[in-house]
């Protein structure tokens, strides 16, 4: 079960149907069934959605023992994809033998009957389902996830940079073995934790094995994009349940490989909790849509080949 700080948001297993299915808000000539496999999936299309036009994709993923609707209720996205125009994919986790959905991102978290369930080609495959069904913007791919769905989102940055544009992170970190995560490009970054953390600890601990803290998590990501120097942001409000502007800011973003960057938010005496719906409106959602994929270049035109002359009799 989900643990959270005095004034945060529960995220808690809730009844979902079993049934795989595709619920699309509202509804379009695209062809409904099942998405990436047989297990439940809702993608949620905003009002205005052309076909015309590329549009980005959001995948919400839960923590342990939540499920999509709990996520989606805590995070507020459904509206946030109608209101920015983004297509909200919400996905499910197995179930484990305590009844619980979990994803299996890491050895840290969250596989308890050790199922070796590949829950990372399953997203894959629910991310290309997806653009096969509609008009995805390549180029801006995303995540979001708390807790089991944090580490989660970075197992998928790590698997399948060719399609991750960028994830935010909040109360989960990378795999402990560094070796595990070798990303075939730059990612986009945002990691959210609580300092107060007694689930995911901010500083590394142990949960279905070891895991890095906060801070070395991003220390690798730093490494991994290539980016320079810290810079130190000014402190914002990111939690309804602290005072004042409790949340520290760090940015890396000079010098970065194209694609990539890296940002922390230390959330001062926060515990096992997510941001408010308000921060999760404007400043996450603003994050979110801001860090595309740099465009790739076009192909050089091969160049003409003159026709052969005929040699001229002598």
């Amino acid at each position: 079960m989900e643990r959270i700080a005095a004034g945060g948001r529960r995220h808690l297993g809730v009844a979902f149907a079993a049934a795989s299915i595709l619920a699309v808000l509202p509804a379009t000539a695209a062809t409904t069934g099942p998405v990436g496999g047989d297990r439940p999936v809702e993608v949620v299309v905003p009002k205005g959605y052309d076909a015309a036009k590329p549009t980005p994709l959001v995948l919400l993923l839960h923590p342990y023992g939540g499920t999509g609707a709990s996520s989606d209720a805590g995070f507020g996205l459904r509206a946030l994809a109608a209101e920015r125009g983004f297509l909200l994919a919400i996905p499910e986790g197995m179930v484990d033998r305590r009844g619980r959905p979990f994803w299996n991102a890491t050895a840290g978290c969250c596989d308890f009957d050790g199922t070796k369930v590949d829950d990372s080609a399953h997203l894959r495959r629910v991310i290309e389902d997806v653009q096969a069904r509609w008009n995805v913007d390549d180029r801006r791919i995303f995540t979001i996830g708390f807790s089991n769905g944090g580490f989660m989102s970075h197992r998928m940055a790590c698997d399948h940079a060719d399609l991750i544009a960028g994830f935010v992170s909040i109360a989960g970190v990378m795999d402990a073995d560094p070796k595990r995560c070798r990303p075939s490009e730059p990612v986009h970054v945002l990691q959210i934790h609580g300092t107060a953390d007694d689930v995911i600890h901010f500083d590394g601990g142990s949960f279905t094995g070891p895991y890095p803290g906060a801070k070395e998590t991003v220390r690798r990501w730093v490494e991994v994009d290539g980016c320079g120097e810290a810079k130190t942001q000014p402190p914002i409000d990111a939690h309804p349940g602290a005072p004042g502007n409790e949340s520290k800011v760090t940015r890396w973003t000079e010098g970065c490989r194209p694609g990539g960057s890296v940002e922390l938010w230390e959330m001062e005496g926060v515990g096992h909790s997510i941001p408010s719906r308000a921060v999760v409106k404007g400043r996450i959602g603003d994050w979110l849509l801001s860090h595309a994929k740099p465009a790739k270049p076009k192909p050089e035109p091969e160049p003409k080949s003159e026709p052969k002359s005929e040699p001229k009799p002598k």
